[in-house]
């Protein structure tokens, strides 16, 4: 299992703010991140979602509501995030937290990008 990268901040706090869905995580360089349910979702770093090798990551639709439910420490490196859909495979380490929360904005635009060229929605489809 890889450890720590020796040049990542580690986090000083982190909080889960269930009203706005969004988790707080403040870094020891002083960075703070706000980074939504949706996307900490949809940029889980499983294999179920990233696939076993670039360009085999599947989109994830439907994931707007999602919540986390639970947040489970994983040693001193990381936390498993447990989601309302039942997602709960991805260990999230502080290097990936730190890495998507610099890159929240890029990432976010790529992921409503690949949305609009799959036609799919942000929205859980209504059974019906």
């Amino acid at each position: 299992m890889a450890g720590l990268d020796q040049g990542t901040p580690l986090p000083t706090e982190i909080k889960l703010h269930q009203k706005s869905r969004t988790l707080e995580i403040a870094f020891a360089d002083g960075k703070r991140f706000d980074l939504p349910c949706e996307f900490l979702r949809v940029y889980s770093p499983s294999a179920e979602v990233r696939g076993h090798g670039p360009g085999q990551e599947t989109l994830q639709v439907g994931k707007k509501d999602v919540e986390i439910e639970r947040i489970e420490p994983v040693g001193s490196y990381a936390v498993q995030l447990v989601f309302s859909d039942g997602h709960d495979s991805g260990l999230y380490s502080w290097d990936y937290f730190y890495d998507i929360g610099v890159n929240q904005e890029a990432l976010w635009k790529r992921y409503l990008e690949r949305m609009e060229e799959a036609g799919a929605s942000r929205e859980v489809k209504k059974a019906g």
